[in-house]
Formats: structure tokens, sequence, C-alpha cells
């Protein structure tokens, strides 16, 4: 294995659009609760709007030789974007500041994971989410059946604070003050 790993530009989205649409396949494949939620969702659907709204966005690429194997994608946007049509994520009230942080997007193909990629992705996310001062909250949020990736995020000091759309998506919430020291 030799893994590197590459910030992109958000004119070079257009790199993840295979890796979104299996994270989306994925989603679908382990949900329990309204899995045909996903056969809208896409790179068309999901990152290039995200791309699109978000004030800030950070894009990380990881290959193996040549092969692309993962991405994480992180935004900072203002709390308001988390309350549309879709469903209303987290209380707006409970945010002090006008923007968030978010992990939206984080994907590793199955034979890559358990290696510490994923680590190094969350960190780089993490450390990039840190640099702005007046962001104090971070949000992931997990679709149900992923197991796998609540307890990832969970032991990286993310704590479930609810789930909405009957159960379709669980929040998990933190405070920019545990990955200062990343």
């Amino acid at each position: 294995m030799n893994v590197t790993y590459e910030v992109i530009p958000d004119a070079n989205i257009e790199e993840c659009r295979d890796l979104c649409n299996q994270l989306m396949n994925y989603q679908k494949s382990i949900a329990h609760i309204t899995p045909e939620r996903f056969d809208s969702m896409n790179f068309e659907t999901r990152l290039l709007p995200s791309i699109q709204h978000a004030k800030h966005n950070f894009t990380v690429v990881v290959k193996d030789h040549d092969e692309l194997i993962g991405y994480v994608y992180s935004n900072i946007s203002p709390k308001e974007a988390y309350d549309n049509e879709f469903a209303t994520f987290f209380d707006l009230a409970s945010v002090s500041n006008d923007h968030v942080g978010c992990l939206s997007q984080f994907y590793l193909k199955e034979g890559y994971r358990k290696f510490g990629i994923g680590s190094v992705l969350f960190n780089k996310s993490m450390n990039w989410l840190s640099q702005f001062q007046n962001v104090g909250d971070y949000f992931v949020f997990v679709s149900n059946g992923n197991h796998q990736a609540l307890n990832f995020y969970k032991q990286k000091g993310f704590t479930p604070t609810h789930d909405i759309l009957d159960g379709f998506i669980t929040v998990l919430r933190s405070d920019r003050s545990l990955f200062t020291r990343l």
C-alpha cells in the first residue's frame, strides 16, 4: 500500500464523483429506515450543492498509488443552511455563532478501513475546521444503519444529540475545544 493524501480545490471536486456515489449506495445498502431516500442522493444532489452553498470548503482525497480510495469533505456554512425543506438538523438557537463546521461526507473503500487512514482524514478535517475562530460548533450527520461510522465519531469525541427524520439520521455534535490540539 502506497497511500497519499491531497487537498483538492473546489474546481476539482469532480474527482470525487464516483466515491460520492459509492458512499450513497453504501449508505442505502445498510439503512434500515427508509433506504429509498437514498435513491435521489448522489454527487449532483448532495456534494455539488453543499460545495456551492457553503462559505468555505475543504476536501481531502486519499489515493493508493493512482487509485482514489477515499475522501473527506468538510465545510463552514451559515447555521441557517441546516434548516431547510429536507430537515431541521439542530436547534439553531443552541448555536451561539452564525456559522457551524460540518464534517459532511466521509468515505473510504472497504478494503482500506482499519489501517488508520480514516483517522488521518478525520484529523485533517478537524485541523482545518479549528482554524475558524468564530466557529464553535461542529456537526456530523450519520445515516441509520452505519454503526461503524457512529462508533468512529463517538471515539473521536462527538456526542450523539438526537435523531431526525424518524431515525433516518443521527446528529452528532462537538465543540472546537476538543480539536484545537490535533
